[in-house]
């Protein structure tokens, strides 16, 4: 087993820009990239492996062909894939919107529901979000809301700048504003309720669905809870801090100065992202080089590799 370098799946929703190509040095003729899907085992876009033995092959026919064990023991919990992990870049607003928990959501959607968390990769200066309500409303309060246009005066806005995390739990009422490009990494769900969208015209001219009844019966009616900050740990050659921790996925922020000595082991595949610099990733195999932008997904039980060169990273695994 050896790291394998991913090619992502490209969203030209109507809210994104072009940052990720002019940027994050993503090939897309798009002209809009609104996401990227980093790594993605999702029947709306799978990632695409570009290296070695299995170059062409997607991620999904790659472990299908290779066996569950490259995913981990820690994954033997979930009967698909655990995770989605996107760069998105909110050029202009995204919806109000909210997704649903597990149980609703295989119910009414036939996938499971979505909790995610944001780093925040890049912003504009006073970008905001919308992050839950900023008092607790009844239902009543929210549906007379949505129908009279006044949502946006009860819900919480936040300003962001490089390098702030948030935790959105199913049922959390959110969105991401326009000159924000984030990390998100997600449960492996593409099910979104959208409550409101700017009145905004979509395809064909006419607005854009929204999914008035189905937010109703599954969004928290109340603030949403601060996440915690974490400790920044110093280790040799980088350090580490961790991002976000939950049943789904283990975030960490890897800010690599010269080299970060990491293993993959039986337990867990690990995903890494890299959001800035450049260098190698190495391994008893060989080595890849890698820039900004940059995907790749390291088997569980492929064991140590090394990430060499000043950069930070997104590291994924299954705890």
């Amino acid at each position: 087993m050896f790291p394998l370098k991913l090619k992502p799946v490209f969203k030209d929703y109507i809210w994104g820009g072009t940052r990720l190509r002019d940027s994050f040095n993503k090939d897309c003729s798009l002209d809009r990239v609104a996401e990227s899907w980093e790594l993605s085992c999702h029947k709306d876009g799978n990632s695409v492996i570009e290296n070695g033995a299995f170059s062409g092959m997607t991620l999904a026919e790659y472990i299908e062909k290779n066996g569950r064990s490259v995913l981990g023991a820690n994954c033997n919990r979930f009967d698909s894939f655990p995770v989605l992990i996107k760069l998105i870049d909110a050029k202009e607003n995204l919806s109000v919107q909210v997704h649903p928990g597990n149980e609703y959501a295989l119910r009414e959607e036939g996938e499971y529901g979505k909790t995610e968390m944001w780093y925040i990769a890049d912003c504009d200066e006073g970008a905001e979000l919308l992050y839950g309500f900023s008092k607790n409303i009844t239902k009543d309060e929210f549906k007379s809301r949505i129908e009279n246009n006044t949502l946006l005066e009860a819900v919480k806005s936040v300003p962001v700048k490089k390098g702030d995390v948030f935790f959105i739990k199913s049922g959390t009422l959110h969105a991401i504003g326009k000159g924000i490009l984030i990390a998100e990494i997600q449960q492996n769900s593409n099910t979104t309720y959208r409550i409101y969208d700017y009145g905004r015209a979509g395809t064909g001219g006419k607005p854009r669905e929204l999914h008035t009844q189905k937010a109703l019966e599954v969004t928290d009616l109340y603030p949403a809870e601060p996440y915690p900050e974490h400790i920044l740990e110093h280790k040799d050659g980088y350090s580490e801090k961790l991002l976000s921790s939950c049943e789904y996925f283990t975030v960490s922020l890897l800010d690599i100065k010269q080299y970060a000595k990491l293993c993959a082991d039986e337990k867990s595949f690990v995903h890494i992202l890299i959001l800035e610099g450049e260098g190698i990733i190495s391994s008893v195999s060989g080595d890849l080089g890698f820039i900004r932008g940059d995907s790749f997904f390291i088997p569980a039980g492929c064991g140590e590799f090394e990430i060499k060169g000043a950069c930070n990273a997104i590291l994924t695994r299954i705890d």
